[in-house]
């Protein structure tokens, strides 16, 4: 609704207002058109982030325009949440006992997936840059900067994947590892590519040691934030736990403190938030950890405005065959380089054979961290190579984050680890009554000693009750429709009657069903049938009303524990 005051504001005023409501449209736009687009690929069977930038990439400056310079970057504040929340949330799978058990397997894949795409793709720019140009120095200081930059790994979009399909397993294990950590080689990587090429492009030394220190105080400063916010932050819910809003508002308070704090401090972000995460899962009361649960509810329309932001920045118009040329070299010197760099670090360390076969396809993703170093190389070097490196890494960037979920989603779909992230409620939530065994076979099918005719002797009974595992059963009227159910009670209680009670037919015994479902009925309302009618045992019947079989509780509790330990079992096995 228009204000019908606007028109007594001041100028400046009534456009403020018009651009917020403008501004309020176009997140509106971004967070449904995403929501559908990441909805539609998620369908075609293709990564919802995907969906997510392609929906940028439409809306922003390659496209439409409805997003624009201003709109980007009045969203900045939204990408920082989303990467302080990813970060956050990598921190809490960085527990010590895994550290312990694969630490060094890390060290010497980190290792390798970093500083052999450095040569790989250094060697790959340059010596085209060369061949064209014909300029040494400018040839190997491209190179240089680009091998560096090429080193870290986005965690946004990989860890997004993981968590859409519910990963768990050694290779998930390690793409958090080292995706949580390559930025870190790579900003020493750069800092050391910038101070050879400084004198190389004429532009005075950049002093190697000022660089490190910048390093040091950056990567150390913000360990420290993060483990303080975390010690606060496990202090306040010691005595919040009973009330999910409060924790949540409390969690979210603490992390965007410590977001707005580093960003004050010069410090990154996303590691405060890490090890902010790395405190509470490790070191906070285990009555605290439920609240990884609440903030992850938080996070999904966070990440749309994220991802859309992130495809509305790229321009895809921009390249020259030159620069097409070197992208195309980057982004396949890159992948061979964390290809080769990965196996052999995972060989070296002995990781398990589904680590080697398929963690190249998991790491290569950029975004963050590259673009951010390009921005200093801009900025370190603003009248030789800085902008051309710019506009390699927008263009490799639009690649690869396009690519890279899909390969995500291939390598570990090919580890066998889908779905195995799963939690007893995620397994009830996804069963139906016909899921679930009886005897072997699925319940609605094993009818022949669960449902009886209402003229059967009581006799007949006794005997399947000594043969079969059911405790109850359906009684069949002439009709063939469900007319009652008899339970083990029931016939205990006959058996006090003596050996006439033998022959009673079924329908002197039986007592009206106490609840009713059919085949296709999700497990979570069969369980609250359960508990509403105080009962061990419900009724199965088909559209008809004729009796299918019973769904017993305990049988449906052994399901889902049995489900339980076969996830457990496999996960055993990958190791």
């Amino acid at each position: 609704m228009e204000n019908p005051f606007a028109h007594l504001l001041p100028p400046s005023m009534q456009m403020l207002t018009l651009s917020g409501a403008r501004f309020v449209l176009l997140l509106g736009i971004m967070l449904f058109f995403g929501s559908a687009g990441g909805r539609l690929f998620q369908r075609l069977k293709i990564p919802q982030v995907v969906g997510y930038i392609v929906v940028g990439i439409v809306l922003g400056v390659s496209g439409t325009w409805a997003l624009g310079q201003e709109t980007i970057a009045a969203l900045n504040p939204v990408s920082t949440i989303a990467l302080s929340l990813i970060g956050f949330l990598v921190g809490a799978e960085l527990k010590i006992d895994i550290i312990k058990k694969y630490g060094k397997q890390f060290v010497g894949i980190l290792l390798g997936e970093s500083v052999t795409p450095f040569f790989v793709v250094g060697l790959l720019t340059g010596g085209a840059a060369f061949a064209f140009t014909g300029n040494l120095p400018y040839s190997a200081a491209l190179g240089l900067l680009l091998g560096a930059i090429c080193a870290a790994t986005a965690p946004a979009a990989t860890t997004d994947v993981l968590r859409e399909y519910r990963t768990k397993g050694p290779l998930t294990t390690t793409i958090l590892g080292i995706v949580a950590m390559d930025d870190a080689v790579a900003l020493i990587l750069y800092a050391i590519a910038a101070t050879i090429s400084a004198p190389l492009l004429g532009g005075g030394s950049i002093s190697f040691a000022a660089q490190l220190g910048a390093i040091a105080y950056d990567i150390f400063g913000s360990i420290a934030l993060g483990l303080a916010a975390g010690f606060v932050l496990a202090q306040i819910l010691k005595h919040t736990m009973d009330d999910d809003g409060r924790v949540l508002g409390f969690s979210l308070g603490v992390l965007f403190l410590s977001t707005g704090i580093s960003d004050l401090l010069n410090l990154d972000h996303m590691l405060a938030a890490m090890f902010t995460g790395f405190f509470m899962t490790n070191f906070a009361q285990k009555k605290t950890r439920p609240l990884f649960k609440l903030v992850e509810r938080f996070t999904p329309p966070i990440y749309v405005l994220f991802f859309v932001t992130v495809g509305a920045k790229l321009n895809v118009w921009i390249l020259t065959p030159f620069f097409a040329l070197i992208v195309l070299l980057y982004v396949g010197g890159r992948t061979l380089g964390k290809t080769i760099g990965a196996r052999l670090g995972a060989r070296l360390t002995k990781a398990p054979g589904t680590v080697r076969r398929w963690l190249p396809f998991c790491l290569l993703s950029q975004a963050g961290v590259a673009i951010g170093l390009s921005i200093a190389a801009g900025n370190d070097f603003p009248d030789s190579i800085g902008p051309q490196i710019m506009l390699i890494i927008t263009a490799t960037t639009f690649i690869v984050q396009i690519l890279g979920p899909i390969c995500v989603k291939y390598g570990v779909s090919k580890a066998g680890e889908v779905g195995l992230n799963v939690t007893e409620e995620d397994i009830i939530r996804n069963t139906r009554v016909a899921d679930i065994t009886t005897g072997g076979m699925p319940v609605c099918q094993s009818t022949s000693y669960t449902i009886v005719n209402e003229d059967e002797r009581i006799g007949n009974l006794i005997r399947s009750f000594s043969e079969h595992e059911n405790m109850n059963y359906e009684v069949r009227g002439k009709d063939g429709l469900l007319t009652g159910q008899i339970s083990l009670t029931h016939i205990k209680e006959a058996m006090h009657i003596g050996s006439f009670a033998e022959m009673m037919p079924a329908f002197e015994l039986m007592e009206k069903p106490a609840a009713i479902c059919t085949p296709n009925m999700p497990l979570p309302d069969a369980y609250q049938l359960f508990a509403e009618h105080d009962t061990e045992a419900v009724c199965i019947v088909d559209e008809q009303g004729k009796p299918m079989g019973i769904l017993e509780k305990y049988t449906a509790d052994h399901y889902i524990h049995t489900k339980i330990v076969e996830l457990e079992h496999k996960l055993e096995q990958m190791e």
